[in-house]
């Protein structure tokens, strides 16, 4: 899943750290840091996040994995067959 954040509209209250600190860093005292591409294993801690955010900051945006994955499914499947045997 992909994330994004309003960094003008963040106040750094930090709930989103405390609640998924392997995602969500303070850089200081206010900035704030965080991995843009999270693997689904975390999608919990990053829903908390989300719903913990005074401001509502965080965006969560699936639409643009699902977009990549099928574009990403649409060439290979525009493959010559010979062209994906030389891989495996």
């Amino acid at each position: 899943m992909r994330l994004v954040v309003d960094l003008n509209r963040c106040q750094g209250y930090a709930q989103c750290v405390f609640l998924a600190p392997d995602v969500f860093a303070l850089n200081g005292e206010e900035a704030l840091r965080y991995a843009p591409c999270v693997d689904d294993a975390r999608r919990e801690q990053v829903a908390g996040a989300v719903a913990a955010c005074p401001v509502q900051a965080i965006l969560v945006d699936d639409a643009v994995d699902d977009a990549v994955d099928d574009v990403v499914n649409d060439a290979v499947d525009d493959l010559p067959p010979a062209a994906l045997d030389a891989h495996r």
